[in-house]
């Protein structure tokens, strides 16, 4: 289910994503050690390793999330200029209050991972993924953001420095639209370079590809738990 809109709305601009491209993550490994047998035949049977619910099981990493770069399915590629995970679902300068508000009324929120995307004349794309514990939320929460379309809960990401992309004032046009993947949301925003209010319709067509690459992805994730 998709829904896109030039409204307003909430507008916030505060996160700036100075990260990386490329980050590296040490993975720590925790070996239990169990006392020796007393006698050879003495071994214990390892316990039945239970399987973690869908709640606890992990959100998408962020560079599967979120490539270096994406096709545009026109000869050209959106390029990442940065991409972060939040410390939690609901942080103010993030989310608005009324989305704050439908995730705390569900089971939980796994978290919050955010990307700024370009294009080859600077067009900013915003893409937000949203994993719940629980499937059935990610519907809800889809369902209500696509029937409030001029309204915005989910804010752009201001560009790191380098990055060549202006910070767009708050009264700059915007479309968003939604996908639902599994316990994921996935929220993607398009703005001109800039920040014109026009041509929305060709706003929508360039971020399309970008939201399907990306919602693609996290539906392989979710597909695969």
């Amino acid at each position: 289910m998709t829904e896109t809109t030039p409204g307003g709305g909430f507008r916030k601009r505060a996160l700036v994503l100075n990260v990386a491209l490329g980050l590296v993550v040490a993975a720590v490994v925790f070996f239990v050690l169990r006392p020796a047998p007393d006698e050879p035949g003495d071994v214990p049977k390892a316990a039945p390793s239970a399987q973690p619910s869908v709640a606890d099981r992990p959100m998408i990493g962020l560079a599967d999330a979120f490539p270096n770069q994406v096709p545009d399915g026109a000869g050209g590629t959106y390029t990442k200029v940065g991409a972060v995970v939040l410390k939690s679902c609901t942080e103010p300068d993030s989310v608005g209050p009324l989305l704050a508000d439908y995730i705390a009324q569900g089971k939980g929120c796994v978290g919050e991972q955010v990307a700024l995307y370009k294009d080859a004349k600077n067009n900013q794309f915003n893409l937000a993924v949203f994993t719940m514990k629980d499937p059935v939320d990610t519907v809800k929460l889809v369902t209500r953001l696509g029937s409030a379309p001029m309204d915005y809960q989910v804010g752009a990401q201001a560009p790191p420095p380098g990055s060549g992309l202006k910070t767009l004032p708050p009264d700059s046009g915007m479309i968003q639209s939604f996908t639902g993947q599994g316990r994921a949301m996935v929220v993607g925003l398009g703005q001109w370079s800039d920040g014109a209010t026009r041509d929305y319709q060709r706003l929508v067509e360039r971020l399309t590809p970008l939201l399907n690459a990306v919602s693609d992805r996290v539906a392989r994730h979710e597909t695969s738990l």
